[in-house]
């Protein structure tokens, strides 16, 4: 059902406007509870960090402006130091993954390696130094931050088709990760028997381009849950959540044929309906915990659902009369209480939950 339950009711605290450029995406820092309140977005060639403040606005905490002119950030993802230091990787239009180092502001490193545009980078969870990316170039690739390694591409025999849209680590199997894209599937990959590599990345004291780098060509499993390009896949324990151009979000089961390599079935368990969501690269986010989830629209508008209802609950639907272009990507706070959302208009709207009068009294 559309109707919203409305559980929890948000109100428009603030909106900033960075620049023309649209802005491709935005994210908390849940890598590091210092910095909750924390988030950055990417758009243009501009990496820009905020603090969300108490009062409903937003504090600019820094700029990264890149050499590269014509570069175009499309994702970014917090990760760090093996000391605690607060990293931020961002990557776009010019294949290079930029390194930033909040606490000094200043570029940590560049990696290069992938062929073509850079469409996701996601942080591992569980070491935070490790961190994947999804190209236009079929690939996806993974990386130590700490030694600047690339330590395993996984592409080939199996691998994707065309352009990679997204990826996701497993949230407790530290050995798994799911990718998709434009050959319309979810492919779902285990790192387990070239884990001796990654270990091996953190103690490599030789140059990183004398690595020995591994292929992983062939996936657990290929899913085809979606007819259209699969833009954005998350884990929910070890379901799936996916999107395509058809404007509803599938939260899925995978079952993988442990003895028979890329063989699977899929159960789709739920569907959460979003109008006017048929264009792509439009991704959701959740809290920390995966209590709800926002995704924007065409219209400018946002859908909050509650994630593990089942059936799904909408929890509530966000507009404005100032926001009428897409949303390219959302921003769920640690405890939900707070939505961020930036598109093509380059701005960043912030939402806020309002107390029930309920509560109140």
């Amino acid at each position: 059902s559309l109707a919203p339950s409305r559980s929890r009711e948000y109100k428009l605290c603030s909106k900033h406007t960075e620049g023309k450029r649209p802005l491709y995406a935005i994210g908390f820092n849940f890598i590091d509870a210092r910095y909750y309140d924390v988030f950055a977005t990417v758009g243009g060639n501009r990496v820009t960090t905020y603090r969300g403040l108490p009062d409903g606005n937003l504090a600019v905490l820094q700029a990264y402006i890149d050499a590269d002119d014509a570069q175009s950030f499309y994702t970014l993802s917090w990760a760090c130091d093996l000391d605690g230091t607060p990293l931020l990787v961002a990557a776009g239009s010019n294949a290079v993954i930029r390194v930033i180092n909040c606490a000094t502001e200043k570029l940590f490193k560049s990696f290069l390696g992938h062929g073509d545009s850079i469409n996701e980078i996601r942080t591992q969870p569980l070491k935070p130094s490790l961190f994947i990316s999804a190209s236009k170039d079929e690939s996806v690739r993974l990386w130590n931050v700490h030694t600047g390694i690339c330590i395993l591409i996984f592409a080939g025999g199996g691998g994707h088709r065309n352009e990679v849209l997204s990826v996701d680590f497993h949230p407790s199997d530290i050995y798994r990760i799911a990718s998709c894209g434009m050959d319309n599937t979810v492919k779902i990959w285990s790192m387990k028997e070239f884990w001796p590599y990654v270990e091996k990345s953190f103690t490599w004291t030789d140059l990183p381009s004398k690595f020995p780098t591994k292929f992983v060509q062939f996936p657990l499993m290929t899913s085809v849950v979606h007819s259209n390009y699969v833009d954005c896949t998350r884990w929910l324990g070890d379901f799936i959540l996916s999107k395509s151009v058809d404007n509803e979000i599938v939260l899925w089961e995978p079952k993988i044929k442990e003895q028979g390599p890329g063989e699977g079935s899929i159960d789709v368990l739920q569907k959460y309906p979003v109008p006017d969501c048929d264009i792509w690269f439009i991704k959701f986010s959740c809290d920390f915990h995966f209590n709800q989830l926002a995704i924007g629209n065409r219209e400018g508008k946002i859908y909050v659902w509650e994630v593990q209802a089942s059936p799904p609950v909408l929890i509530t639907r966000l507009s404005s009369p100032q926001c009428k272009m897409p949303i390219r990507q959302t921003a769920v706070s640690f405890d939900g209480s707070t939505i961020l959302a930036c598109g093509e208009d380059g701005s960043i709207y912030r939402w806020d939950e309002v107390e029930h009068q309920a509560a109140k009294n």
